[in-house]
């Protein structure tokens, strides 16, 4: 009686939940963002964790796609386009087709984010559970039916993950590590395959005290122990974890003497700045193109300006609507503002050319699909998508980018 009193105690305990039940379980895929984080943040020796699980794994630099910020190069992320064709093509948007509104990175609304679907959307649409504590766009019905209302297209119906958490900074790193342990011990049934995490203190503290701060060295070690907690939680729930560990973009130090003034670029009766900062995108006033297009196409120092349709080939940006008329991009380290701050700039920036060093972002594989200890050359992250495919078992989808990359770094 008593062992039976002790078993019955052991399947109730959140420790020991179905384990007796379920002693082989079925490998998880979990996709963790660390916002901001710089792949070369791993050579300074603050990150136990993550440099294990990368000796024992896969290491990369991932080139960001344009721009190199934060919401386009997450849904780049889990949908293998790159913004210009998934259609979040910046932080801040517009789009003709909304005259007036303004996309801002709290906008829900099915209509932005609803020209191609994430992957969890087709992992869910195939029968695979998915859950996502916090991810740009998981809380949005995505790949809903068009139909016309008045005058406007709308999106209806749509897919969410199976479980998904609004954002919130005031949910601590160990928080969301522990909320994706809590769905791991649920049983098979309702536990999820796929899941995506997000941290965004790195990104944050990078900003705010720049990339090579004390501050930002705290950061980087505070969610290596967050990572550490979520490979130690799974281990005592005997759960094989796939990991990908991935972040949107680097960051580079800026200071207030390189800061480029909308306004020297161009009179401000002839435009609207739309984004600043490492990039900015300029909107013509009615009837002053020729005027703003003379002065932004003129020879400007630490920053270059194209029409959205004469930019770089390799940056495969500017054939969406929702791109602004012109885009002007700075050299590393400069920024574009409407004014100078009277506080100061953030010491910490990106949105800078994803060729460049500082824009490289963190990439680490570890679990039991992935060959140990190689080091991969660095790739786009459009690449990414097409892994995590192949990891939950979804078919291949025409994209941007290809896991070729990583087929000598599969086990199967």
């Amino acid at each position: 009686m008593l062992r039976l009193a002790a078993l019955i105690g052991l399947l109730l305990t959140p420790q020991g939940a179905f384990a007796a039940a379920e002693p082989h379980r079925a490998p998880v895929t979990i996709l963790v963002s660390i916002d901001g984080f710089r792949a070369d943040y791993l050579d300074r020796g603050l990150t136990p964790r993550l440099s294990a699980l990368a000796k024992a794994g896969l290491r990369g630099a991932m080139r960001p796609s344009f721009p190199s910020v934060t919401f386009p190069n997450h849904w780049t992320l889990v949908t293998g386009l790159v913004p210009d064709h998934h259609g979040i093509v910046a932080n801040k948007m517009e789009d003709p087709a909304r005259p007036g509104e303004l996309f801002e990175m709290k906008t829900d609304d099915p209509f932005w984010w609803s020209t191609t679907t994430p992957i969890w959307v087709d992992a869910e649409r195939a029968g695979i559970r998915t859950a996502n504590f916090f991810w740009p766009g998981s809380s949005v019905l995505v790949g809903g039916e068009k139909t016309k209302r008045g005058h406007d297209k709308i999106t209806i119906g749509g897919t969410r993950p199976s479980d998904w958490v609004p954002f919130s900074t005031e949910i601590s790193g160990p928080q969301r590590v522990q909320g994706v342990l809590d769905w791991m011990r649920r049983p098979q049934a309702i536990r999820p395959r796929f899941v995506t995490l997000y941290f965004d203190t790195v990104d944050t503290t990078g900003h705010h005290h720049g990339p090579d701060s004390p501050e930002l060295d705290a950061a980087i070690a505070d969610v290596d122990r967050s990572i550490g907690m979520l490979v130690d939680g799974l281990a005592a729930l005997g759960q094989p974890a796939n990991l990908v560990i991935v972040a949107d973009h680097g960051m580079a130090a800026t200071s207030d003497d390189r800061v480029i003034l909308a306004s020297s670029l161009a009179d401000p009766a002839d435009f609207r700045l739309i984004e600043k900062e490492g990039y900015a995108t300029f909107v013509p006033t009615e009837g002053h193109e020729a005027a703003l297009e003379r002065a932004l196409l003129a020879p400007h120092a630490h920053v270059q300006c194209w029409r959205k349709d004469r930019m770089p080939a390799r940056f495969r940006y500017g054939s969406n609507p929702r791109v602004a008329p012109f885009v002007c991009l700075c050299e590393t380290g400069w920024m574009i503002q409407a004014e100078r701050p009277k506080d100061g700039v953030d010491p910490g920036q990106h949105g800078y050319d994803p060729a460049a060093p500082e824009m490289r972002a963190l990439f680490i594989a570890n679990g039991p699909a992935f060959v140990a200890g190689k080091k991969l050359a660095d790739f786009d992250n459009v690449d990414v998508a097409p892994l995590l495919r192949d990891l939950i078992g979804l078919p291949a989808r025409k994209g941007d980018g290809s896991d070729a990359v990583f087929r000598g770094a599969l086990k199967h």
